[in-house]
């Protein structure tokens, strides 16, 4: 078997990439049950019988209300997620289903969507969201969430949508079988993998954004994970346990949907490449 220095190379760099990518988590992970002198004495070294504590996880639970916090994320990005991958989904399906006027040009506004960050409204989001009484809510958050990730969406979802076979929906047309159930029965099923891909990739920084929850919903009772972890970061003194052990429970949903989901969002990235 002959190696080509081509693709060891590809597999170093694929190696180099996993070790970047994973070690701020392994970091945190490992800290988190680390004494305050330990994480500053030797932040690499794994916790032992010496350096080994929970204070930090004990200090989030009880000097916070982390479970508002979790619950408040994890309804932000449900809803969010579930409007995104729905509303996605039948725009895509418009687009690529059905010719009308304009459908080249409400593609290319979707697709600018993409290249233009949502960032740059927060003023005018701001603005809105006061005059629409939603300032200190989550459906502010929720709004913002879809409308940053339908174009991304819709752009993944269509891709998928064009590969399934016309004649498969023409067939299900000549049965009697109404445009919403061949979307529902038909459709939704076979684009499983793209609307995996499209979960993990708006999950994550709908779950991690501190921005928006920063503008919008800063009052109490409505702060997400991001936000509420801010209070034990200080101008001068920074209580480091717990703030590693809320970023702790924080990611553990992320690395719980990507466990689940792996597979799928695999066949999502790949599907189309080879012909």
């Amino acid at each position: 078997m002959t190696i080509r220095p081509g693709r060891i190379a590809v597999h170093i760099a694929l190696i180099l990439y996993t070790i970047l990518a994973l070690g701020p988590i392994l970091l945190i992970l490992i800290n988190a049950f680390k004494t305050r002198r330990a994480i500053f004495a030797d932040p690499l070294g794994l916790p032992n019988g010496q350096t080994f504590t929970t204070i930090g996880f004990d200090r989030v639970f009880a000097n916070s209300d982390f479970g508002l916090y979790f619950f408040n994320s994890l309804t932000v990005t449900v809803v969010s997620l579930v409007l995104i991958v729905l509303i996605g989904a039948m725009a895509a399906w418009a687009l690529t289903e059905y010719r009308f006027r304009g459908n080249t040009l409400l593609s290319l506004y979707l697709a600018i969507g993409i290249m233009v960050p949502i960032r740059l409204g927060s003023v005018s989001i701001l603005r809105m969201m006061v005059e629409l009484n939603l300032v200190n809510t989550l459906t502010a958050l929720i709004l913002v969430y879809v409308a940053q990730g339908l174009p991304l969406a819709i752009l993944i979802l269509g891709e998928f949508i064009q590969q399934i076979p016309k004649d498969l929906r023409d067939a299900a047309r000549c049965d009697g079988v109404s445009e919403y159930r061949i979307f529902f029965s038909i459709i939704l099923p076979l684009i499983s993998p793209a609307i995996a891909t499209v979960a993990v990739f708006t999950m994550v920084p709908v779950w991690n954004d501190l921005w928006f929850p920063l503008i919008l919903a800063p009052g109490d009772g409505k702060q997400t994970i991001t936000l509420g972890v801010q209070q034990f970061i200080g101008q001068y003194v920074t209580d480091w346990n717990a703030v590693l052990a809320s970023l702790t429970l924080a990611i553990t949903p992320v690395l719980v949907l990507y466990l689940l989901f792996s597979r799928y969002l695999v066949r999502g990235l790949t599907a189309g490449a080879v012909k």
